[in-house]
Order: C-alpha cells, then sequence, then structure tokens
C-alpha cells in the first residue's frame, strides 16, 4: 500500500498480526475501548449546544453568558492537548489515558449535579482537561499499538468514523434527551460512559512510553499552553461577539505572540515539546494544513446551514437534527469504505481528493433556495460530509506514517490540536459573514462560496506540497 512518509517506518508494539486489515479479538476489543472514549469526547462537543436556553433558565446564567457553556470545555480542551500528548510519551500513555478517563468522568458528574454557574462551568472545564488528556493519548496508543499499513488504516478509518459521528448523533441526542429528560442527562450520559471505558480500560489496553525519558520543556509547555489558550479564547468570543471587543484582539495579540516566543524556545530547547524538524516534515507540514481547512470548513457549513433550516426555512429542531442524522449514517458509510480507497490510492491522493470533492460539494450547496431546499441541502452536506470524513482518516495517516513510536504523543497531539483549532475557527472567521448580514439568506450563500474557494485553494496546495520529492 502506498504511504506518504519522509522516513522508514516506526516499528508497531503490542499487537502484531499478518498485515492484512484483519484484527484478532483482542485488537478488536481495544480498539473498542479507544474508539469509545474518542466518541465520548466528540459527543461533548456538541450535545449540548441544543440544551443551552434550558439550561440558562435553570441554572441562571444571562444569554450573554450561555457562551461560557462551551468556551468553557474548548479552552482546556485545545489549550493543553500539546502538553499532555507529550507527557503521555514520557511517562506513560496508558497510565495518563485512565487518569484523563477519571477525570471526563468526575466532572460530568459535576456538570450533572451543579448548583449554579460555578460549579456547571467548574464542571465544564474539568471536562475540556479529561478531553485534552484523552484524545491525544487515545491516539498515540491506537498508532503504536496497530502497525502502519492496513491495520492502522481501518483503525484510524473506525476512529476518524465514529469521531465525526459523535458530533452529528450529539446533535440530535441532545435535542430529543433535553426535552425528554433534561438538560442534566446530557452529562450524566458522558458521566455513565466514561464509567463503562473505564472499567473495560485498564485489563485491554497495552502500556508505552519512550524508551528513555529526557526533560520536559517547560519553557515549551507554557509558551505553547498560553498560546493556544489565548487564541482559542480570542476566536470563541468572536463567535459569539465578533471581533469588535478589545478582549478580542487583545487575547489574539498575546496568543500570536506566545506562538512566536514558542518557536524561538523550540529553536533552541535541547529537548523540545515540539520538533521543529518534525514541523518541517512535509507530511507534517501539508497533512496538518489539509486536516485545518477540513475541520474548519465544516463545522462552518453545519453551522449556516443550522441557520438556513432554522431562521429562513422555519423547520423546528428535530428537523434539523433529522438533517445531520442522515450526515452521519453516511460519515458511518464512508468510513467502512475509507481503509480500501486508501490502500488502493495511499493517503496522499486520498486527502487531497476528499478536499477537493468536499470543495465541490459545499459549491453545489449554492443551489438552495430560499423558500425551499431542505433536501437539497441534505443531499449535499451528507456527500460533503463523506469527502469530510475521508480527508479526516487520510490527513491523520499522512501525519503519524513514518513518525518513530516514541514521538507518536507528538505527532498524534499535532493533529489533535488541527482538530480544535479548526472546529474552533471556523465559525468565527466565516460565520460571521452570514449573522452580520442583514439578508441571512444572502450572507449563507457568500459562507458557503468562501468555504468552497479555501477548500479547492486547500486542495491545490497540498497537492504540491506533499507532492514534492525529497531532496
Amino acid at each position: 500500500m502506498p504511504i506518504d512518509t519522509d522516513t522508514a517506518p516506526a516499528t508497531p508494539v503490542a499487537v502484531q498480526a499478518p498485515q492484512d486489515d484483519r484484527l484478532s479479538g483482542r485488537a478488536k476489543l481495544v480498539l473498542f475501548v479507544l474508539c469509545a472514549a474518542q466518541f465520548m469526547v466528540a459527543l461533548d462537543f456538541s450535545v449540548l449546544n441544543v440544551a443551552l436556553p434550558v439550561l440558562g433558565d435553570d441554572l441562571g446564567l444571562s444569554r450573554s453568558a450561555l457562551q461560557w457553556a462551551v468556551t468553557a470545555f474548548a479552552l482546556p480542551s485545545g489549550g493543553f492537548l500539546l502538553l499532555f500528548g507529550r507527557i503521555a510519551d514520557l511517562y506513560g500513555r496508558k497510565k495518563l489515558f485512565l487518569t484523563g478517563l477519571a477525570l471526563f468522568g468526575a466532572a460530568s458528574l459535576l456538570a450533572t449535579l451543579a448548583w449554579d454557574p460555578a460549579s456547571f462551568l467548574t464542571g465544564r472545564a474539568l471536562q475540556g482537561l479529561g478531553a485534552a488528556v484523552i484524545v491525544p493519548t487515545g491516539m498515540s496508543l491506537l498508532t503504536t499499538t496497530f502497525p502502519e499499513g492496513p491495520q492502522r488504516d481501518r483503525a484510524l478509518g473506525i476512529s476518524g468514523t465514529l469521531l465525526s459521528l459523535g458530533f452529528t448523533v450529539g446533535m440530535v441526542l441532545g435535542g430529543v434527551m433535553t426535552d425528554t429528560l433534561g438538560w442534566r442527562s446530557t452529562m450524566g450520559l458522558l458521566a455513565v460512559a466514561s464509567v463503562i471505558v473505564l472499567a473495560l480500560a485498564p485489563g485491554l489496553l497495552p502500556e508505552s512510553r519512550t524508551p528513555d525519558r529526557p526533560r520536559l520543556d517547560v519553557p515549551g509547555a507554557i509558551t505553547v499552553t498560553g498560546a493556544l489558550l489565548a487564541l482559542i479564547y480570542s476566536l470563541s468570543t468572536a463567535a459569539q461577539r465578533g471581533f469588535g471587543g478589545a478582549d478580542v484582539w487583545g487575547t489574539l495579540v498575546v496568543g500570536l505572540a506566545l506562538l512566536a516566543a514558542f518557536v524561538a524556545v523550540e529553536s533552541k530547547a535541547t529537548a523540545p515539546l515540539v520538533s521543529l524538524p518534525m514541523l518541517k516534515r512535509r507530511t507534517v507540514a501539508w497533512g496538518n494544513l489539509g486536516g485545518l481547512v477540513t475541520f474548519s470548513m465544516m463545522s462552518t457549513v453545519i453551522f449556516v446551514l443550522t441557520l438556513y433550516l432554522q431562521e429562513i426555512l422555519g423547520l423546528s429542531s428535530f428537523r434539523t437534527g433529522l438533517v445531520f442524522g442522515v450526515q452521519g449514517v453516511m460519515s458511518v458509510l464512508a468510513g467502512s469504505y475509507a481503509a480500501k480507497v486508501i490502500g488502493r490510492f495511499g493517503a496522499r491522493r486520498t486527502l487531497i481528493g476528499s478536499l477537493l470533492g468536499q470543495g465541490l460539494l459545499t459549491a453545489a450547496l449554492l443551489a438552495i433556495g430560499s423558500g425551499s431546499g431542505a433536501l437539497l441541502a441534505t443531499v449535499f452536506v451528507s456527500l460533503a460530509s463523506m469527502c469530510h470524513l475521508g480527508a479526516i482518516i487520510s490527513y491523520g495517516l499522512t501525519v503519524t506514517s513514518g513518525v518513530p513510536d516514541e514521538e507518536q504523543g507528538l505527532a498524534t497531539g499535532l493533529v489533535t490540536t488541527t482538530q480544535q483549532v479548526g472546529i474552533t475557527i471556523g465559525i468565527p472567521l466565516l460565520g460571521v459573514l452570514a449573522t452580520t448580514q442583514a439578508d441571512l439568506f444572502h450572507g449563507v450563500r457568500t459562507v458557503l462560496l468562501v468555504d468552497a474557494v479555501i477548500l479547492v485553494a486547500a486542495a491545490a496546495l497540498v497537492a504540491v506540497g506533499l507532492g514534492r520529492r525529497k531532496a
């Protein structure tokens, strides 16, 4: 199978099997545990969205403060990904993964039982911190457990499918549970799920870490974590209030300054948190660019289509959820074929083709009308989601292929950081083009057009970047 890589493939650990995509019974259980944890975190990103108005009334959160129910989770979940990915490399991925599960479960219970805004937001922030542990450690456990080749392709295909499905299921499930059981049931579901995964994980997952244990790059950890926290806060706040606030611009400047400081620190560190030579790998750099674009552009499409379906066509929350439910089913279908497509065409070509397909199908959404178009929206967003799923899986493979096992936590930390940042920046950067227009329908079409152009341009850039031969 063609694999895009700059170095020799890493030596697999823990699960050794013939190099086809068949998995042993134990390997399937390991994959189930890791995917269940990733699905649980993905669910948490969206399950609460439709419950926010009811939650605000119950806890006394003002409308302007409701954004913190999302931001309190997004800040730590995105800000600490790289740090925890590296700590897992040094001190043990399994150990940290279990710690993250326990923290996530306890935080979900706190959010379920919250008695005032402060206790609820504390629970959400701790959920985000737990997610920042679970996501990179779970992904690095997956890539070090399944050997590079068809098995890893299949494992990442299943993981990527469930990741995409988790966001979609969360939107549908959140509305149903809030209407029938109340908003607290959405947080209670996550607490129960974390207990189940935590009970299964210790006996199934292998422990892995780097053979030597260099010192943790503390200056690098401080600067990159501060930069990510500032940037995510700035962009999350802009998504709610626009870019007019002094706090938005202030934290944006601070974030960029800390990011520049991080690069300077890493260039001189003896044991850097992020290896700058790794960032210079064409697979890492261009693969992550593809991931950033596919996540940011798809999150933007879902946002503006939600506005379109509810505010322009007048669909109920339930019927809108069904539209995205179809999208989720198509994502599952795409995931079942993704490994075979990558096996035939390679991760590089699949990534380029998926970005291009997502862009063209997003452009096809311009056919929707102001009086009708729910069916067209359902068809084209579902097909675009299939391409999006292909891009998710192939960019993860592109970035992690050929990376030594001792650096898998770092590589997967970059993958998941790209994912989180992509989800965060799409809506504030493009969504405001729709929400600030006097004519919402015209604003939605403008966003869809810009979204499609960015995707096609990214496909061209990735094709050029990954197509260059090594000197």
